[in-house]
């Protein structure tokens, strides 16, 4: 359900109100990039993406359902976006996974190195790491998850599961990956 606050926001931007706009934008950016941050190649992807989501919005407010989440909204938006701009995304995930196993053969051969979750969560798929991202860190629920990336509840829990198993064999301590 949508956030009331945001409602009345949007309710004002769809009337043509820029500064309604402006002040969604202003609410929902500092997530927004953060997300695309960790997903995106680099940062400057990413603040293309955020800009071209805020640009999206505005030309679909009119589409947008006000019984939906207007957040969900805007990350689904960043989410689809994010993959658009992928144009070979499977073969690029693969050549990232080679690189990412040729990185980690040295730190595996040494038990007492320990990754940090930042740096965890960089090495698991793009998709596993959007789930994590946006179920974990940014608090959004399996359902709305699904929305923002465009797949069902079911996949959302089969790669927040997978991210889980992943994150716990990379920082080495079951016990205490819990996410």
């Amino acid at each position: 359900m949508s956030d009331p606050d945001d409602r009345d926001w949007v309710q004002a931007a769809r009337g043509g109100s820029t500064a309604a706009f402006s002040h969604l934008v202003r609410l929902h950016q500092a997530g927004l990039i953060a997300f695309l941050h960790k997903i995106c190649v680099n940062s400057a992807e990413a603040e293309d993406i955020a800009q071209e989501t805020f640009l999206f919005a505005w030309d679909e407010l009119s589409r947008f359902d006000l019984d939906r989440n207007f957040r969900a909204w805007l990350f689904g938006i960043a989410w689809r976006k994010c993959r658009e701009s992928r144009r070979s995304w499977w073969r690029r995930l693969r050549r990232e996974t080679a690189a990412m196993e040729i990185a980690q053969n040295p730190i595996r051969s040494d038990p007492g190195v320990r990754l940090d979750l930042s740096a965890a969560i960089d090495r698991l798929s793009p998709e596993e790491r959007a789930s994590v991202l946006v179920c974990l860190m940014a608090g959004f629920t399996h359902e709305e998850a699904a929305q923002i990336m465009d797949v069902t509840a079911r996949k959302v829990k089969s790669l927040v599961a997978s991210a889980r198993q992943k994150l716990s064999e990379m920082i080495g301590d079951r016990d205490d990956a819990r996410c």
